[in-house]
């Protein structure tokens, strides 16, 4: 087992503010949040009164070794603003009292955990005050000072908590952690730490609830295709953004660009006071294969956050992508879709993505047909014939052609009198 702890100080909004019991709930309330985005690591998250710890060794593979890990969980928590002071060790207990003396260590193993532990400065403990002042006149000031004694003569003298705290950070002793429970809905709100009237300000706040939803969507193994973004003004006032895209996402970026183009376009009548996130029904997430050459199937990905972004930006009705629908005839093989855009917009090949409506008649010389000059045909034919049931009848023998320029273009015969020859698309 490997631990990493995020030893957090208090937010902004909470140093900012004097203590009482209302701020009491804004701090347990962060340390959830931070446990949400925690579950883009390990679904296994544990929570301490200061500090969140995850068990990341089943996922160093996934991360590119520990390295890696750490290389994103920091520029993770740069992107969030959460100065948070990391350790890794083999134990819990030990990542945690490393985390609180802030000096970043990392211990891939029991023997490194328990060679670091002994420069830990006792009050990262967080002893009671009594035993703390008790072990203070007795002259120790690291836990080194401690492992030197006998345990039974230094049991007797400070109790057997502190001794068995000790076991557990060395590994003697087993310390099983109470796993933090994901919730089954998302919805995480975050307090401001002052009033905001720009929208960019606001978006970096929301980066935070963004991870954490990426987090907790990659601990269900699942995506979203709507989320509510809404911005709290104070005394009943709130601006409501809904987020919409074409196909479910999951990732954070993705969800962060859309939000993007919504705060752009939006007036805030007040300030902002507070933002709150949640997310509408969770579909499983869509299983692909990894990808033999760099970029394949990123395509698809690309376009739909174009598409995501544009219906962000213009609205929904401004916006229209092209679905597949089950019909031969390839000017009925498609139609527009308003609001939620779908990101397959092209039909099997061999298919141009726009067609030639009405298709473009072509004249014949010599049973040739000609565009600029005669075509080569190079494809076909291929027959398509339907419609019979609805009066628009279609019969025709589609081809590949290439005109003198080097177009590629699809045509098609019609067969039946007065026949003739007409180009239906130009492939791209």
């Amino acid at each position: 087992m490997l631990w990493l702890a995020l030893h957090c100080p208090p937010p902004a909004s909470d140093r900012n503010r004097a203590a009482s019991p209302p701020e009491a709930g804004r701090r347990d309330d962060f340390l959830p949040t931070l446990a949400c985005w925690a579950g883009r690591y390990t679904p296994r998250v544990n929570l301490a009164p200061d500090a969140v710890r995850l068990d990341i060794g089943a996922s160093l593979r996934l991360f590119g070794g520990l390295s890696g890990l750490l290389e994103r969980v920091r520029a993770d928590l740069a992107a969030m603003d959460i100065p948070a002071q990391l350790a890794v060790a083999a134990t819990p207990l030990a990542a945690l009292w490393l985390a609180r003396t802030g000096g970043n260590a990392v211990c891939p193993d029991l023997a490194a955990t328990r060679e670091r532990l002994a420069a830990v400065p006792l009050p990262a403990l967080q002893l009671a005050p009594p035993l703390a002042r008790r072990v203070e006149d007795f002259g120790l000031r690291c836990v080194g000072d401690l492992l030197v004694l006998p345990r039974a003569g230094l049991g007797a003298r400070v109790g057997k908590p502190l001794l068995l705290d000790l076991g557990r950070a060395l590994g003697e002793i087993a310390d099983p952690q109470t796993c933090f429970v994901f919730p089954e809905q998302f919805e995480q709100a975050l307090e401001l730490p002052a009033p905001v009237d720009a929208t960019p300000v606001l978006l970096f706040a929301a980066q935070r609830l963004i991870a954490a939803l990426a987090g907790w969507l990659a601990v269900r193994n699942g995506a979203v295709r709507e989320i509510e973004c809404l911005i709290d003004h104070g005394h009943g006032a709130t601006t409501a953004l809904p987020l919409a895209f074409s196909a479910p996402v999951h990732q954070a970026a993705r969800i962060g660009r859309v939000l993007k183009e919504r705060l752009d376009a939006v007036h805030l009548p007040a300030p902002a006071l507070a933002l709150r996130l949640a997310a509408g029904d969770v579909t499983p997430r869509e299983q692909r294969s990894h990808a033999l050459f760099d970029g394949a199937g990123q395509g698809d990905e690309a376009l739909a956050d174009l598409m995501d972004r544009l219906v962000a930006r213009l609205g929904p009705q401004a916006v229209q992508g092209l679905a597949c629908h089950a019909d031969h005839r390839p000017e009925r093989a498609s139609r527009p879709v308003a609001g939620k855009p779908s990101a397959t917009l092209q039909a099997p090949p061999p298919r141009p993505l726009w067609l030639v409506e009405p298709p473009e008649a072509l004249p014949e010389r010599h049973g040739r047909p000609q565009r600029g000059g005669a075509l080569v045909l190079v494809a076909g034919p291929e027959r398509i014939e339907s419609g019979w049931w609805d009066g628009g009848d279609a019969r025709r023998d589609y081809f590949i052609a290439i005109d003198a320029a080097g177009r590629r273009l699809w045509i098609f015969r019609d067969p039946r009198p007065p026949g003739g020859w007409f180009l239906q698309g130009v492939f791209a």
